[in-house]
C-alpha cells in the first residue's frame, strides 16, 4: 500500500529553530551520519536558493569553510552540483567558488491530475520547469495518459524521483462528488505503466501546492501557514511547525465540506451548506446571474471595469471566504494564507471582503499577524511541490546517490579556485 505523502513529512527547515543549519546529529551518531546530513543540509540549500557562493554557505550553516569545501567537492564528484567561479568582482582576495544544482542533469518527474486536465513536468533540481505537457483529462482510467505523458518528456540525465499532485475532488457523471484524494493505487499502476518500480509518490494537490509555496513561493520562510485551493471543490494544505497536517490516509484538508451555513444549499457531497457551496465558481456564477459552467474569469474582468453586478457577487463569495478562513484562522492561528487555483483569481478583487469579515470574526491575536495572499507559483504550484516531494530523498541523504550520475556529462564551467576570500 502507498501512503500519499509521508506523515510528518519536513517541508524544508531542517530544524524549528534555525531553519537553515543542519539539525543537530544525535549523540550516538558517528562520522558517516554527520556527513550525510551535512551533505543533505548543503544541498538542499543550493536545491532553494539557487547557485551559492561556499562563503555564503559556511555563513549561513555554520560549518566551517574547509569542512564546506569539502562537502561541495563530494556533491561535485556525485554528478549533483557543480563548482565555478564567479563573475569578475572588484574586491580583494580570490573569488569564493560558486556552488549549483545541476539542473540539466538531475530532475524529478512531477505529475498533476486536475478536475480536467494531466499534466507532466520535468523539473530539474533547483525547482526549474524543464518540459512540460498537457491533456484533457480523459473519463475514467487516467494512468495510460499520465504515462504517455512522461514518456514525451524525452528525459535527460538523472530521475531522482517522481511524484503525483491529485485535485481531492472530482465529479461523477451523476454529479455527485467523490472527495476521497489521492488515490493509492495510483503510484504503482504508474510505476508498473512505466516499468519503474519506486519511483511515484502520490499526494493531495493541495498539500502538495502548499508545499511548494513554503519553499520557493508565497511563504518561503514562514512555518505556519494555509493554502487554500479552489477547483471543483475547495481543499486546503495546512503546514504547522514546518510540517504538513496530513491526517489519517493523508485525507485531512477537506475544508469546502465543514458546513458554515445550515440552512443553504444542497452539496454534491451529500450534505448541505458546505463552505464551497458559498465560495466555489458555481457560487460566483449564480450571484452574477451566468449559466452553471460559464467561465468565472468575466465575472472578475467586469468588477474591474466596475459593473455593479459582478461588484455585488464577488462581494458575497469574499464574505462567506471571510467566514470559513476566519474559522480557520482562529483553529490553526497561520502567519499567512494563500489563495490559490480558482481561489487565485477570486482573491484580489475579494479581498476587502475577506478582511471584513476577519476583522468581525477572528480572534486578535490569531488575525492582527495574519498576512493574505494569492499564490506566487500560480498553476505550476503543484507542479513544482510534486518536485519537491520527488526530491526529498535525494535532500535527505544525498550519499545514496553517489556515483549514480557517473554516466551523465559534466556541466560546462571553468574550474572553481579551492580558496576563499579575505573576509567574505
Amino acid at each position: 500500500m502507498v501512503t500519499p505523502l509521508r506523515r510528518g513529512l519536513h517541508t524544508g527547515s531542517a530544524t524549528a529553530a534555525d531553519p537553515q543549519s543542519p539539525a543537530p546529529p544525535s549523540p550516538a551518531a558517528g562520522q558517516e551520519e554527520i556527513r550525510r546530513q551535512n551533505l543533505g543540509a548543503v544541498l538542499r540549500y543550493v536545491h532553494v536558493h539557487g547557485p551559492t557562493s561556499r562563503a555564503e554557505l559556511t555563513s549561513s550553516l555554520g560549518l566551517n569553510r574547509s569542512t564546506i569545501g569539502a562537502l561541495a567537492a563530494d556533491l561535485a564528484a556525485s554528478g549533483l552540483v557543480t563548482e565555478e567561479a564567479p563573475p569578475p568582482a572588484r574586491r580583494a582576495g580570490r573569488p569564493s567558488p560558486l556552488v549549483s544544482p545541476r539542473s540539466a542533469a538531475v530532475y524529478a518527474d512531477a505529475l498533476s491530475i486536475e478536475a480536467d486536465r494531466l499534466r507532466a513536468a520535468r523539473v530539474g533540481l533547483g525547482g526549474r520547469i524543464l518540459d512540460l505537457r498537457e491533456a484533457p483529462r480523459p473519463p475514467g482510467d487516467v494512468v495510460p495518459t499520465l504515462a504517455a505523458l512522461v514518456r514525451s518528456l524525452e528525459p535527460e540525465g538523472f530521475c531522482a524521483g517522481g511524484a503525483v499532485a491529485v485535485a481531492d475532488t472530482t465529479r461523477a457523471a451523476d454529479g455527485t462528488l467523490d472527495v476521497g484524494g489521492a488515490d493509492e493505487g495510483l503510484a504503482a499502476a504508474l510505476d508498473a505503466a512505466l516499468d519503474a518500480p519506486g519511483r511515484f509518490l502520490v499526494g493531495d494537490l493541495a498539500d502538495i501546492a502548499a508545499l511548494a509555496e513554503h519553499t520557493r513561493g508565497a511563504a518561503a520562510g514562514i512555518d505556519d501557514l494555509i493554502y487554500l485551493h479552489g477547483d471543483l471543490g475547495v481543499s486546503a494544505g495546512i503546514v504547522t511547525g514546518g510540517r504538513l497536517v496530513i491526517g489519517h490516509r493523508g485525507h485531512s484538508g477537506k475544508v469546502g465540506h465543514m458546513v458554515v451555513n445550515p440552512t443553504g444549499r444542497h452539496c454534491g457531497c451529500g450534505s448541505k451548506g458546505c463552505w464551497e457551496t458559498e465560495i466555489g465558481t458555481e457560487a460566483l456564477l449564480r450571484h452574477a446571474g451566468l449559466p452553471p459552467g460559464s467561465d468565472h474569469l468575466p465575472v472578475v474582468r467586469a468588477a474591474e471595469r466596475g459593473d455593479a453586478a459582478a461588484l455585488a457577487a464577488l462581494d458575497r463569495v469574499g464574505d462567506w471566504l471571510g467566514f470559513g478562513v476566519a474559522n480557520l484562522v482562529n483553529v490553526f492561528n497561520p502567519d499567512i494564507v494563500i489563495f490559490g487555483g480558482t481561489l487565485g483569481d477570486l482573491y484580489p478583487a475579494t479581498a476587502p471582503a475577506i478582511r471584513r469579515r476577519l476583522d468581525m470574526m477572528a480572534l486578535p491575536a490569531s488575525r492582527e499577524h495574519l498576512q493574505l495572499r494569492a499564490t506566487a507559483l500560480g498553476d505550476e504550484a503543484a507542479l513544482i511541490g510534486a518536485a519537491e516531494l520527488a526530491f526529498d530523498p535525494l535532500l535527505t541523504d544525498p550519499l545514496a546517490a553517489a556515483g549514480l550520475l557517473s554516466h551523465t556529462p559534466a556541466e560546462a564551467g571553468p574550474a572553481a579556485p579551492d580558496a576563499e576570500p579575505t573576509g567574505q
